[in-house]
């Protein structure tokens, strides 16, 4: 038989590349017609092993009716799994039954509420990266650690597997820091301002950041809009040699690439129970180097955490990992009540950043402090540096401009993209919410005003978002704007406009009103 046709007799298909993508998940189609799949006795939704050119996947197996999506002699492979396979549409593969994972008994155990050892978690996280576990699985392991929650030494575990299941770089530097907030607040762009202060004061700083998956931005989508932000490894470490940080997207640096497919089940189900949190985040920091980190923990009634007994509990279990992994650990606990600058999406955001590091008048004022405090913190992980200087030197660092000429070499190191922040092309389309009373903004709602700057198109489209032109304290008038909308699609306008309408995010009221927070800055 030609090698061109399929045959059937040691279970060879043509590959089709279906162009759906799974997001962080293997999946593969084969026709109900086909005769492997008759043979074989294939059942939707099991594992399946697929083999072209001396590589291997294992995929989750969809089975399909429509000869325009997979004929009888084809098998057809989502995105991710066509990229990881390398072959040509139309290379000959094998399809067959995937071992079940060897980890499962100890899933199972979990399910049950048992509480897991070193290796049990090894198995289970080495099985995920090797990406042997349905969504179904996935959705287990997670429901059942949030369940019945983590022990300290349990997450201990899972971090340290974490780390091992992927690359882990080595700067060859005695000091290699980093910075991370736990998320929900919107704009808080503070990364894009402390990584080329601190480069700039000459620490290494090699910066890896996530996409939004719930929220209006990531700090990669708004570094997207003034460069390239996804780096082949070698050309980010350059960068990093070349200018001591950087701000690149981290997926490409397989850096415990099981927490990736974790948050793919996570996000959809708004889990984020603390164990899972603290070995997300460290694993991620721990593989890409960082010898020290500064952590920020903002506190607030619509934040992740709600209050301060929660956020030093929260506080004390990433110490013990972080101690364990041998990670220098600085803890810092803010203020969550609100967003952080004035916009919300990357083009926005991006403006933002752009003023602070010129020192523009209009630039928002709480996003330039924020980031100061934190990059001092992370200077003060020097030798060089007495507790309680970084503060001045960071100011002194970004009033003479230098943080501003260290964040251009960056950006043209990473293929800058030209883009104008006195006057960004925001979406054409925009409408303006007015206060509804007289009186002082007491509540912003980060949740909210998150959700309607996504429902405008943000962070898929970079010129959506919302612009906020009041905050916390402030008095207004009624009738007055508290702030603007900015869509590219009228269909995304509307969306937005039902979601303002039926709760804009603000809260007017009297000064005493206002929730106070007793926070560290």
């Amino acid at each position: 038989m030609s090698s061109e046709h399929t045959n059937h007799a040691t279970g060879t298909l043509r590959l089709r590349r279906v162009g759906i993508d799974t997001y962080h998940e293997n999946v593969a189609y084969l026709h109900r017609d086909c005769a492997i799949y008759r043979a074989e006795g294939f059942q939707a939704l099991s594992k399946v092993e697929v083999r072209a050119n001396g590589r291997r996947i294992l995929a989750t197996l969809n089975v399909v009716d429509d000869e325009r999506i997979v004929g009888c002699d084809e098998l057809g492979v989502s995105e991710d799994a066509f990229a990881q396979l390398q072959v040509p549409d139309g290379h000959l593969a094998t399809v067959s039954q995937a071992e079940p994972p060897e980890s499962i008994p100890a899933l199972f155990r979990k399910i049950n509420g048992e509480r897991l050892g070193r290796e049990d978690f090894r198995a289970i996280v080495r099985d995920i990266a090797d990406l042997r576990y349905s969504k179904i699985e996935l959705t287990a392991f997670v429901v059942a650690c949030n369940r019945s929650e983590l022990d300290r030494e349990e997450v201990y575990f899972l971090t340290e597997a974490m780390v091992a299941s992927g690359r882990q770089l080595d700067w060859h530097e005695p000091l290699v820091v980093d910075k991370h907030c736990i998320g929900g607040i919107p704009g808080n762009r503070t990364s894009m301002l402390v990584v080329p202060i601190v480069a700039a004061y000459g620490l290494v700083f090699p910066k890896t950041s996530s996409r939004a998956i719930t929220s209006p931005a990531g700090t990669a989508d708004t570094m997207e809009v003034l460069a390239n932000v996804e780096l082949p490894f070698d050309h980010l470490t350059d960068i990093v040699r070349a200018h001591r940080g950087c701000l690149a997207w981290g997926g490409t640096a397989d850096l415990s690439p099981a927490d990736d497919v974790l948050i793919s089940v996570e996000r959809p189900l708004s889990i984020d129970s603390p164990g899972q949190m603290v070995a997300s985040i460290l694993s991620k920091k721990i593989a890409a180097g960082a010898t020290h980190l500064v952590l920020d923990i903002p506190i607030g009634p619509t934040a992740k955490v709600r209050s301060m007994p929660e956020a030093q509990r929260l506080r004390r279990l990433f110490e013990y990992v972080a101690q364990r992994m041998h990670l220098s650990l600085d803890v810092v606990i803010t203020d969550g009540r609100q967003p952080i600058g004035r916009g919300i999406g990357p083009m926005l955001e991006a403006r933002d950043v752009m003023q602070v590091l010129e020192n523009d008048p209009a630039a928002p004022d709480d996003l330039r402090q924020k980031s100061l405090r934190l990059a001092g913190r992370i200077i003060e992980c020097s030798p060089d540096v007495r507790g309680g200087d970084g503060f001045h030197i960071a100011r002194d660092i970004l009033d003479s401009g230098r943080a501003l000429a260290r964040m251009r070499a960056i950006i043209e190191a990473q293929g800058g993209r030209g883009f104008n922040h006195q006057h960004p092309p925001l979406g054409a389309l925009s409408f303006d919410v007015a206060a509804d009373a007289d009186g002082t903004v007491i509540g912003i709602d980060n949740l909210q005003v998150a959700q309607i700057a996504r429902l405008a198109g943000a962070p898929k489209v970079k010129a959506a978002g919302v612009d906020l032109l009041r905050k916390l304290g402030e008095t207004v008038r009624r009738g007055e704007p508290l702030y603007r909308v900015h869509a590219a699609y009228p269909s995304d306008l509307e969306f937005a406009r039902q979601a303002c309408l039926r709760h804009s995010g603000y809260r007017i009221g009297s000064p005493e009103q206002m929730p106070q927070v007793f926070v560290e800055f």
